[in-house]
């Protein structure tokens, strides 16, 4: 395959990712009244985890103790993210909890930075969060704990991203699996905790089922392919969609609408995103592309 062919490819396993992951986190939001969303995150993470480990067969792979060490902080983080953001659903809509998230990316593509005209658009992300956050009684209302907990998630997306460059070296499916693995000793214990044995009434399971595919491992396979063949700074302009996407389906399965003011918040942070990844330098270093 030729190396733009191989972009391209990458690119759209990245709008994918996007449309898969964010139907799913709306999905999911559903489930909070029944199980809530430890419960949530616990079936999401360990159905996929479930699903992916026997195909994936991640024991045939070999790691150094170096390898495992990356292969930990992944899963670990992964786990904890799922967590955050879901957690932050309980307080502000889906497509503005996706918009805060970005700031993790943006800020990996602005840690490169050298020129004033680069940091111009770190002062448009903090525009449109200043426009989420409550000033006053009457200013758009938001949850200031969503807002906490999705810079939360936004931080552990950062680190997914750098921990998910170097397992990439190691191999595809195998490492999801391993990291989804890994990420259920965080978010089981706290589902079962919460939940109890609501999480195996049969509806439940099957709406956690198509969560953990379309949520988890869906989007984290066609992440892994991704970011071993885009660069940073092309992934955080692709990325800079996800809170359009997150806005359509919080309206489309769970009725959210933004407000006039809300909606200008996120565009203004769709377009910072997207302007960084145009203009900053690359924070990460694309890995090697020498294996399968």
């Amino acid at each position: 395959m030729s190396p733009d062919r191989t972009v391209f490819t990458a690119a759209l396993a990245i709008v994918g990712s996007i449309c898969s992951l964010n139907l799913g986190a709306a999905i999911a939001k559903n489930m909070f009244a029944a199980v809530g969303f430890e419960g949530a995150a616990a079936l999401r993470t360990g159905i996929a985890a479930l699903l992916l480990l026997p195909l994936a067969r991640p024991w045939s792979v070999r790691l150094s103790r170096a390898q495992w060490g990356w292969v930990l902080l992944y899963g670990l983080t992964m786990g904890v993210m799922n967590l955050l953001i879901y957690w932050s659903f309980m307080f502000i809509p889906v497509g503005i909890a996706v918009a805060i998230e970005i700031v993790g990316p943006l800020a990996l593509v602005l840690a490169g930075s050298r020129t004033l005209g680069d940091w111009s658009w770190a002062l448009l992300a903090l525009a449109g969060l200043a426009l989420l956050v409550p000033w006053t009684d009457h200013a758009a209302a938001l949850d200031g704990r969503g807002v906490a907990l999705a810079l939360a998630a936004a931080a552990c997306w950062a680190a997914y991203i750098l921990f998910g460059k170097q397992v990439s070296r190691i191999g595809g499916r195998q490492v999801v699996a391993l990291g989804l693995g890994i990420a259920c000793l965080v978010t089981v214990p706290l589902g079962i905790g919460h939940a109890g044995t609501a999480l195996l009434s049969p509806g439940v399971l099957a709406t956690g089922a198509l969560v953990a595919v379309l949520s988890s491992c869906l989007p984290y396979m066609l992440e892994m392919f991704a970011l071993g063949r885009l660069s940073p700074r092309l992934f955080g302009l692709i990325i800079s969609a996800a809170p359009a996407a997150g806005a359509l389906a919080g309206y489309a399965v769970l009725g959210e609408r933004l407000t006039l003011q809300q909606g200008v918040a996120v565009a203004l942070m769709i377009a910072a995103s997207a302007g960084a990844a145009l203009t900053g330098r690359p924070a990460v270093s694309r890995p090697r592309e020498d294996f399968g």
